[in-house]
């Protein structure tokens, strides 16, 4: 595939990324089915530009195959192979997921007050409030939590689970601790998933604040890499991995376009690769495969990064290292932070 050099091409040639909307005020959109996804037994035929709808009271499933769904502005659902999951309300202010069986992984950057997500599984009920990664299975059933912390309520009990912690889904609400440095193939795809959408941003950003357009916390779709990314109402928000995902009126302030964003990296021409599995690393969070990257860093363990991706000086210093997570940097160059 044609690869495309986001130095040159986004930010010193001037190409406008336009004709950017705003997905629907509801949970469900199925931004990515790589591989067997199913609705409703419907198989899913996604080509790049087209995100079928998960309607309430519907089941999606995969077999040999992983899907990334659009909840609340800046929350992803990320789902495994083999795994089914019900969408029992669309609602921004009420989302509500069951998983049925498989494994799931929850992305949340920034969530918006007024949205609320809940996952369940069984009778138990995890709130996504927070910035957080965590994810639940249900062989074993349990929830591991990978950076914030998730709080569960079960029949009538509340218990907190931080990171590097894991709740089985027993009566007992006992938690134990895991090396949550080290990840499985789900949660390093959506390590990557982050890198990818958190591109896309920086190119929809500069797009929307070039063009003087009113914006608003979203999703918004960059028609260039054929994917929605999420924008911030202000400033900068920063993903559990280490990602930024940059607001219009703060693109310029924290990256310095002379001297181009990157480092100098190239990736994708299309960020999503439909019906392919990009290679999994058996190592710790941070080392990402090849998959759109041509330069991607290793970490010696742990989320994120310690530094920036392919070279040039660090990203700002404002980037979270909670937890196991290293993050210490954005995907690429750009001047230290102060």
């Amino acid at each position: 595939m044609r690869s495309i050099n986001l130095t040159a091409l986004l930010l010193c040639s001037g190409l406008s990324v336009s004709a950017q909307t705003v997905i629907s005020a509801h949970s469900g959109t199925v931004h990515l089915a790589e591989g067997a996804v199913s609705v409703d037994g419907k198989l899913i035929t996604q080509t790049p530009g087209t995100y079928p709808t998960w309607k309430e009271r519907t089941e999606l499933r995969t077999e040999q195959g992983r899907a990334e769904i659009l909840l609340t502005p800046g929350v992803f659902l990320r789902v495994g192979e083999n795994s089914a999951l019900r969408l029992i309300d669309n609602r921004l202010s009420a989302t509500r997921v069951e998983l049925v069986s498989g494994q799931a992984v929850i992305e949340s950057d920034d969530p918006m007050k007024e949205n609320a997500v809940t996952l369940i599984y069984g009778d138990y009920e995890i709130q996504v409030r927070k910035s957080s990664v965590f994810g639940i299975e249900s062989q074993p059933a349990q929830l591991k939590v990978y950076h914030g912390d998730a709080t569960i309520s079960y029949k009538g009990n509340l218990v907190t689970v931080k990171a590097g912690h894991l709740l089985p889904f027993t009566a007992a609400l006992a938690m134990e601790k895991f090396d949550a440095k080290n990840g499985d193939q789900l949660t390093r795809w959506s390590q990557r998933r982050s890198q990818y959408v958190s591109a896309a941003n920086v190119a929809s950003a500069k797009s929307l604040r070039d063009s003087g357009s009113n914006w608003s916390s979203g999703w918004y779709y960059n028609p260039y890499y054929s994917m929605y990314t999420y924008i911030p109402g202000r400033g900068v928000s920063w993903s559990p991995y280490g990602y930024g995902y940059y607001s219009p009126n703060s693109v310029y302030s924290y990256l310095p376009y002379g001297g181009g964003y990157y480092g100098g990296n190239r990736v994708n021409e299309s960020a999503n690769s439909y019906n392919t599995h990009p290679g999994d690393q058996s190592g710790s969070f941070g080392r990402s495969s090849n998959a759109g990257f041509s330069a991607a860093a290793s970490n010696s363990g742990g989320f994120g990064r310690g530094g920036s991706v392919g070279g040039g000086t660090s990203a700002p210093a404002a980037a979270p290292a909670a937890g196991t997570f290293s993050g210490g940097g954005a995907i690429g160059g750009g001047r230290s932070g102060k």
